[in-house]
């Protein structure tokens, strides 16, 4: 069965830096565009990054542009959200999503701290 799994996140000062990983397994992870989606306490989940699944292209939110990059790597089945400059808005539940012939799938999520 399709399976995602967050890993990677913490708690980081605000301005450092956090790569989250996402495994993925039970399906052909090349064929299908994955993203990152991000849910803050009390707000809804918002779309963060898309990127295609042969990687060729990719797109942000306008909150994280500059700062996060998406990346895969299809010989691992591993997508990677870099994470620059952070602040403390961008504390969140970070999800991973797929989503293949139009059904969603979901990781349970890494949660990034971003305090001092």
């Amino acid at each position: 069965q399709v399976q995602l799994v967050e890993s990677g996140g913490g708690l980081v000062q605000p301005g450092g830096s956090l790569r989250l990983s996402c495994a993925a397994s039970g399906f052909t992870f090349s064929s299908w565009a994955t993203s990152w989606y991000r849910q803050a306490p009390g707000k809804e989940r918002e779309l963060v990054a898309t990127i295609t699944g042969l990687g060729g292209s990719t797109n942000y939110a306008d909150s994280v542009k500059g700062r996060f990059t998406i990346s895969r790597d299809n010989l691992k089945n591993t997508a990677y959200l870099q994470m620059n400059s952070l602040k403390p808005e961008d504390t969140a539940v970070y999800y991973c999503m797929t989503k293949i012939w139009q059904t969603p799938y979901w990781g349970k999520g890494t949660l990034v701290t971003v305090s001092s």
